[in-house]
């Protein structure tokens, strides 16, 4: 799946009544804001080696075949 760069989902903004204290707001906005990084999914790892996509790209620009060796490196075969 691809990555949407370093851009971040916008945050939600958190808005408390009139009727709560400071303390009681700091403490709503606490409890909220550890709830969303808690249940935040987890950071996808980077595989490692070339996407398919790429490889054949590099191949095609190159005009090379791509059932042969690679010429940039140990990628294994195409769809390996």
């Amino acid at each position: 799946m691809a990555t949407n760069g370093r851009q971040h989902p916008r945050r939600p903004r958190i808005e408390v009544g009139a009727a709560a204290s400071p303390e009681e707001a700091a403490a709503i906005a606490a409890a909220i804001e550890r709830f969303l990084r808690d249940t935040a999914p987890a950071p996808q790892t980077r595989s490692e080696g070339a996407s398919p996509w790429l490889r054949a790209g590099l191949y095609e620009n190159a005009g090379l075949d791509p059932s042969g060796p690679s010429p940039w490196g140990a990628w294994g075969r195409w769809g390996a």
